[in-house]
């Protein structure tokens, strides 16, 4: 049987591990072994950062739209909510967007979904002035 030469997949095989780990720390990115065992690791977060970026992302937008609403006289649940009713189909991303970069245009949507809802103020008012207050309802001692 003739002998087997594999010098040259090894090779290649290692110098794409090697060239991934390029940049690494002490012998992670020196030695194959360690630096196979680096590129793996760091092959598993950015696998499981790219999910969670868009978590990330998606609670930043949230925070911006709520921080701009609040400044509108809305909760960002309150505007949302409006938002839908009125049927505008707005991402997060372009409102969080609209909210930093253009507050005039933002406010025009904040109006659009004050006018879908029924008058807030009113609504809370009532509902906290028909509850028993728990001083009141407490036996005195």
């Amino acid at each position: 049987m003739p002998r087997v030469k594999r010098g040259v997949q090894a090779r290649a095989r290692h110098k794409k591990v090697m060239d991934l780990a390029q940049g690494y720390r002490g012998r992670r990115g020196s030695v194959f072994r360690i630096a196979k065992e680096a590129v793996m690791k760091a092959g598993q977060y950015a696998y499981r950062d790219r999910r969670t970026r868009k978590r990330v992302f998606r609670a930043l937008w949230i925070a911006r739209i709520n921080a701009a609403a609040r400044e509108c006289g809305l909760t960002y649940s309150v505007f949302m909510n409006g938002l839908k009713k009125a049927a505008i189909e707005v991402d997060r991303k372009v409102l969080a967007d609209l909210a930093v970069t253009d507050m005039a245009a933002f406010a025009k949507f904040v109006e659009q979904a004050k006018a879908y809802m029924p008058s807030t103020g009113e609504s809370m008012s009532s509902s906290k002035a028909s509850l028993p207050s728990t001083a009141a309802s407490l036996p005195s001692k």
